[in-house]
């Protein structure tokens, strides 16, 4: 039987922000029962002092891991974000105590592509409009206005797994689909890759924004690029926030220049239920506004839920840093003999070195060794043969120069 260094029972698991029940069910099957599953996110002093024996954390999109929670985590060996991005961590804390981040950039895909097709359908028949007045007694029976999706020239910002998943649904509607992306991608059906931003905006009657929060792409759709646009066009963004200008939207709406606009990302928005949302575009019939829930289904946040579990206990049972955000990648097999040790360290000279002259003074074999480095970081995992004292040589490599932290895995 393999020999841990801590039993799975004893690894303390800490889920915040009602993280789905798969993640839960995912680490019971496989020994992890020290879970606890929090409804809400956690304020710093708080979370702080929660975390405190924890060894795995588990987040979503509202809780903020900050330096100082990380300095306190005296136990954490690994975080989950049960989201697709990692904005909500500062990942050079993380790296700083050897901590790698988990998240599951692709299980919402499918969720986003199909709000977005189904708020173009929407716009391009007028239907906020119509809905807003039905609530009010008018009845605006009408096809003025209102046109089909087939035939329509949808262009999407960015061709990743979401863009391109958007283009497959919007082809299968009969829509002609042209993309704009800053490196190549291969074009999926009939799909027409455009070369520039602005003879997409130019020549688009729908656009759609699926680029990530970069320098490049804060404010990319400002008043200049609003006035690119097709007259009558309609703007989709269920990206990042800080993508589009909001108040050059709403001005762009004011004056008819656009048919409508759908926006499911804001460049401030509400932590939570309690407090207020307020938006310039809140006084037009013409958009769409929704709080934050392009991935937000149910089959989204289950895939999530397994996913991130997954990977967090990859690493916990063989020190695998495959889909880490931020962390050097190191793809490992499971060994049933034998002791495991993981070495994360400052991307020093010499460390390798030191490191296997511990083990050869005691003439221990090293049957498999992985070494993998970016910038600033190296990560070691030794295999070693025969059962040995743990005790014996972890202080020995918690003292080389430059170690970050060391993991006894079996």
């Amino acid at each position: 039987m393999t020999r841990l260094s801590l039993a799975k029972d004893r690894i303390r698991i800490l889920l915040l922000e009602n993280v789905h029940q798969t993640a839960v069910d995912t680490f019971i099957a496989q020994g992890y029962t020290s879970i606890e599953r929090l409804p809400k996110a956690l304020d710093e002093a708080t979370l702080i002092e929660r975390v405190q024996g924890v060894h795995m954390l588990g987040i979503r999109s509202a809780t903020d891991l900050s330096p100082a929670v990380f300095q306190a985590a005296n136990r954490l060996f690994a975080v989950g974000c049960f989201s697709v991005g990692t904005n909500q961590v500062d990942l050079g804390a993380a790296r700083r105590v050897g901590v790698p981040v988990f998240n599951a950039p692709y299980s919402n895909t499918r969720s986003v592509a199909e709000l977005v097709l189904g708020e173009a359908i929407m716009l391009l028949r007028g239907i906020p409009e119509k809905a807003a007045a039905a609530k009010c007694g008018r009845w605006l029976k009408s096809a003025k206005g209102s046109t089909e999706a087939r035939g329509k020239t949808i262009g999407i910002v960015g061709y990743g797994h979401i863009g391109s998943q958007v283009s497959v649904l919007a082809e299968a509607l009969g829509m002609r689909v042209i993309y704009f992306d800053t490196t190549k991608k291969l074009m999926i059906g009939n799909a027409r890759p455009c070369p520039s931003l602005h003879e997409l905006l130019r020549e688009a009657d729908v656009v759609t924004l699926h680029v990530p929060d970069t320098a490049r792409t804060r404010d990319m759709i400002d008043a200049a690029a609003l006035a690119q646009m097709k007259p009558g066009g309609i703007l989709i963004n269920a990206s990042r926030g800080n993508v589009v200008v909001i108040e050059a939207l709403a001005d762009a709406l004011a004056e008819g220049r656009l048919r409508g606009a759908a926006i499911d990302v804001f460049p401030k928005e509400p932590g939570s239920e309690a407090e207020s949302f307020t938006s310039p575009l809140q006084r037009f019939e013409n958009v769409i506004l929704t709080p934050h829930i392009g991935g937000s289904t149910e089959e989204a946040q289950a895939n999530i839920g397994s996913e991130v579990a997954e990977k967090l206990i990859e690493y916990s049972d063989n020190g695998s840093t495959v889909g880490a955000v931020g962390f050097v990648q190191v793809s490992l097999p499971s060994k049933s003999t034998g002791t495991r040790f993981l070495h994360i360290h400052r991307n020093v000279p010499g460390v390798l070195r030191r490191i296997n002259d511990i083990f050869a003074t005691r003439s221990l074999n090293i049957s498999a060794q992985y070494l993998q480095t970016d910038s600033d970081m190296g990560y070691v995992v030794s295999d070693i043969d025969g059962d040995i004292d743990e005790s014996d040589i972890r202080g020995e490599l918690e003292a080389i120069d430059g170690t970050i932290r060391v993991r006894f895995l079996y």
